[in-house]
């Protein structure tokens, strides 16, 4: 700022020089004395500015450095894997400069993080120390700091600490603290599972490449398994896969990124980490329970097989934030039971012939990264391959919601412009008491395939998002428990709802006089009180 300062008033000096000089007559004195007075005043503040000391620095101790961050925390890493890399802001608040004696890490050599500050890598120096910072008044430096966990060889979580220490030239010493949580994992590249096989919750699994389950093999995940897939990986099943899991302990399909894009947002929340799964066609008899699946490129999909034997059993599990469809049924027998499947670029249900039943499920085409979203449920006969009878296609207790005022597609049933071996295919669907945001059309055809269903304002303008406890679009947190007031609640029938006393969170389904659509239950705070005594 001073610099700039001094060469305006030397561009004044050069300005009132040159009209003098130009301005020289046979008198030049009185004609000098033509310079207003103003401009002479205003040189001579300007000169006052421009030898202010901006180069002074002080060692008083009262003068301190701030930070953006008293402590650095790295979320839980996978060990031997570098971490993302974070930014502390050093600012100098006061109005004179500030000397930075030496910043050093007090592990030493032994430390885990790596320190850039202002352009030094402190690893370079044998004891992770540097010397010789100033931070002028009013101004600031940058410090990177990034982190490898070591391994253990320990199942359990480990914190590691270390302590980034400044020196002012004053004598006074400030700190930040570096707290970085890791644990081990288990590595697989490219493996084929080629006998019946169990994983277990004892350490995340972190897969390369992808995948596979061998015909005829079942592979089981138990209770809190963590399968962590890194970019474009993903897992095949050709035979059967068996997953366990708990309401406590869920098991886990996601990206392999731990860190932030942004602080309130971490890369988990974002789709298309990782590819996804499939259940080829010889695939069946999958049961998939307390699965969470997320941050994929599509969710699940299940390949032509048929109806004859089961594709897959998928009960008390979320499907969500994915750059595809959220679960593809191409013509095969399915039952989804007490589960979420929401926010995909695709369709969050894609059902294509076969034979599926959907009961208390919430499906919501929330997906905030595009305005090309797919439906909440599409459900189609054919594809480039031809047509496929739809033998069922049933949705009892489920809520079907989203942005757009129409979130369900639904196939034709005129019949008089199918060729003639596609007419005698069956296409059977309808919704039993289910919350949908959609357009039932006024065809005798069709209205019988909506039954005590509740449909929502087709109103443009309308917030659907009221209906739900929390979605935030920003921090990608959602949470599709309706609210008290929701039209959702009470809109199950009682009948259907029995099998599943208990919604996705464990909540009781009985407590008022009629269970609410969907998987979620909302359930007064005083109750869930009662039930935690």
């Amino acid at each position: 700022m001073a610099k700039h300062l001094r060469t305006i008033a030397r561009i004044i000096h050069n300005h009132l020089h040159n009209r003098l000089h130009c301005s020289l007559r046979p008198s030049p004195l009185r004609e000098g004395l033509r310079v207003r007075p103003s401009l002479l005043v205003l040189f001579a503040v300007l000169l006052l500015i421009a030898c202010d000391d901006y180069d002074a620095f002080t060692t008083d101790r009262t003068a301190t450095l701030r930070f953006s961050a008293d402590t650095v925390r790295f979320d839980t890493l996978i060990s031997t894997v570098p971490s993302s890399t974070r930014t502390l802001t050093v600012y100098n608040r006061g109005d004179e400069g500030l000397r930075i004696s030496q910043v050093q890490l007090l592990r030493g050599k032994a430390s885990p993080f790596r320190v850039n500050i202002d352009g030094q890598d402190m690893s370079r120096s044998a004891d992770n120390l540097v010397t010789d910072f100033e931070v002028r008044r009013r101004d600031s430096i940058l410090v990177r700091i990034e982190v490898t966990v070591p391994q253990q060889d320990a199942d359990s979580v480990i914190t590691f600490a270390d302590t980034l220490d400044f020196t002012l030239e004053s004598g006074l010493r400030q700190q930040v603290q570096l707290i970085a949580s890791g644990r081990d994992a288990f590595f697989i590249s490219a493996r084929t599972i080629d006998a019946d096989t169990t994983f277990t919750a004892r350490r995340p699994i972190v897969v390369y490449d992808s995948l596979v389950v061998a015909p005829g093999v079942t592979l089981t995940l138990e209770a809190g398994t963590q399968l962590l897939f890194h970019e474009k990986a993903g897992i095949v099943v050709h035979g059967t896969l068996i997953a366990d899991g708990t309401l406590d302990q869920p098991v886990v399909m996601r990206g392999d990124r731990t860190d932030h894009m942004f602080d309130y947002l971490p890369y988990d929340r974002l789709p298309s980490r990782w590819e996804g799964l499939t259940l080829t066609a010889e695939s069946h008899d999958n049961r998939l329970e307390y699965l969470d699946l997320h941050s994929g490129l599509y969710g699940i999909r299940c390949d032509s097989t048929g109806v004859d034997d089961m594709k897959l059993q998928l009960v008390n599990s979320r499907i969500h934030n994915l750059g595809g469809h959220g679960l593809e049924l191409n013509h095969c027998r399915a039952e989804v039971v007490n589960s979420e499947i929401s926010n995909t670029l695709g369709h969050c249900a894609y059902i294509n012939g076969g034979d599926v039943l959907f009961t208390h499920c919430t499906l919501a085409q929330f997906y905030a990264l595009s305005a090309a979203r797919g439906d909440a449920v599409n459900i189609t006969n054919k594809d480039s391959l031809g047509y496929y009878p739809l033998h069922r296609a049933d949705f009892i207790n489920c809520v079907i919601t989203g942005y757009a005022e129409d979130v369900i597609l639904m196939p034709a049933l005129n019949r008089e412009d199918m060729p003639t071996d596609v007419a005698d295919l069956p296409i059977n669907y309808q919704f039993i008491h289910c919350f949908l945001t959609t357009i039932v059309p006024d065809d005798e055809l069709y209205a019988p395939r909506f039954i005590d269903c509740r449909i929502d304002s087709i109103d443009a303008d309308i917030n659907r998002e009221k209906h739900f406890q929390l979605i935030d679009t920003h921090a990608f947190l959602y949470d599709f428990t309706p609210i008290e007031t929701s039209p959702i609640r009470g809109c199950a029938d009682s009948t259907y709802a029995q099998p599943y006393p208990l919604d996705r969170l464990g909540r009781n389904r009985s407590l008022d006089d009629a269970p609410d659509a969907g998987c979620y239950e909302f359930v007064m705070k005083e109750d869930e009180d009662e039930k935690s005594e």
